[in-house]
């Protein structure tokens, strides 16, 4: 089992900035691919970026790409999502979750393919 805390959420201004946080605890989660998917009210939840078990590949949605980076810390059990040059469309609660498929070498972008999930934490970008 797996633990997923998510930090760093909170309000900014159109082009700000802002680093998310994962902190996971339990099992040692090196051996898992790391993913950041978000929810809009309204809408489905989307897939953001991801990156393999020793952060040597990554992943990212068409929309944030050039904007946001993933990036993990093994050795602190914690992947992060730098956000820069922030949209209100980017406005959500964003989750981060753990996959084992492939050793941790998987790159999904659907949701049902990861195993564990943070409680998610709130973004939002005022115009």
């Amino acid at each position: 089992q797996v633990q997923l805390v998510e930090s760093g959420g909170g309000l900014v201004q159109a082009g700000g900035s802002l680093r998310l946080s994962c902190a996971a605890s339990g099992r040692t989660y090196s051996p898992y691919s790391m993913a950041w998917f978000r929810q809009a009210p309204g809408k489905e939840r989307e897939f953001v970026a991801a990156t393999t078990r020793n952060g040597g590949s990554t992943r990212y949605a068409d929309s944030v790409k050039g904007r946001f980076t993933i990036s993990r810390d093994n050795a602190k059990n914690t992947v992060y999502l730098q956000m820069n040059s922030l949209k209100p469309e980017d406005t959500a609660v964003y989750y981060c979750a753990a996959d084992r498929d492939l050793g941790g070498y998987a790159l999904a972008s659907q949701g049902d393919a990861y195993d564990y999930w943070g409680q998610g934490t709130q973004v939002t970008v005022s115009s």
